[in-house]
């Protein structure tokens, strides 16, 4: 539910800003609370710049290049279903790097749990949207934010799984922040308008996903296997498109909520542990 709001977060506040410049925007705020609640609370930071380099890579992949990607598929006008379901195939995807790189082995149930999961998804979105709805250009910027997500995954499981989320996060989303200020003063106007549905956007971008469902992923990938943990986002489209319906009265039919009971069906075949 936290992942799919970002969806609807991003779509409130880029009338107001442009991607770029949104997500710097977002990771300085970021930056500063979690920076305030590392000094309180005294958390460790890491001592080597080996450490600290793995750390922001990390980053750059979960943060600068899947936000990057989102933000500028809705600008280009991808339907939300559309960039959500691009976004819904990281978890085979995951599963089959995972099973090159860590040796994660799904077992045949789950591989048709995963099927399930690609299959709900496939259900809504193809009834409710053709490729007409969405341009190239939009359609490559999600598929970039699926091999960002894909990829930070699996390196934050690879190289960062001993990090503190608090000193940890300041130096993710720091270095999220001044690369994508840089392109945004590179390759945008760098215009804000400072309106109530942007700050409200910004500040729940930041705090409920940046915050809130980043931090359960991450915790998610160092209890579990990275593919088990992806079929989660076998769940956003629908419930993406269900909120939408909600806040922005995008038309919506049962297919949608015939499409959430299937991949949830597929997404509990997946991570039930005792198949």
């Amino acid at each position: 539910m936290l992942w799919s709001t970002g969806f609807i977060g991003s779509r409130l506040g880029v009338p107001f800003a442009e991607p770029f410049m949104l997500t710097s925007i977002r990771m300085a705020l970021v930056v500063v609370i979690l920076l305030v609640i590392a000094v309180v609370v005294r958390a460790p930071w890491p001592r080597d710049w080996a450490t600290i380099t793995h750390i922001a890579v990390a980053g750059l992949l979960v943060h600068a290049t899947y936000l990057s990607g989102v933000l500028y598929a809705i600008t280009w006008k991808v339907p939300l279903g559309f960039v959500a379901l691009i976004a819904g195939m990281q978890p085979v995807l995951t599963a089959l790097i995972s099973r090159l790189l860590f040796d994660e082995h799904l077992r045949g149930i789950q591989w048709i749990g995963m099927g399930l999961g690609l299959a709900g998804v496939l259900i809504f979105v193809t009834s409710h949207y053709t490729l007409v709805d969405a341009s190239l250009a939009g359609l490559t910027a999600a598929m970039i934010a699926l091999l960002g997500i894909t990829c930070g995954t699996l390196y934050q499981k690879r190289f960062c799984q001993n990090m503190d989320l608090r000193t940890g996060g300041v130096i993710q989303f720091a270095a999220t922040g001044v690369v994508s200020f840089f392109l945004a003063m590179a390759f945008e106007s760098g215009h804000v308008v400072w309106v109530p549905q942007f700050i409200f956007a910004i500040f729940w971008l930041a705090i409920v996903l940046s915050l809130g469902a980043i931090s359960l992923l991450y915790i998610l990938i160092r209890q579990g296997s990275a593919a088990k943990v992806a079929s989660l986002f076998f769940l956003t489209p629908s419930v993406t498109a269900i909120l939408a319906y909600l806040l922005f009265q995008e038309s919506i039919s049962w297919l949608a909520f015939a499409g959430l009971a299937v991949s949830a069906s597929g997404v509990m075949l997946v991570t039930k542990t005792n198949v």
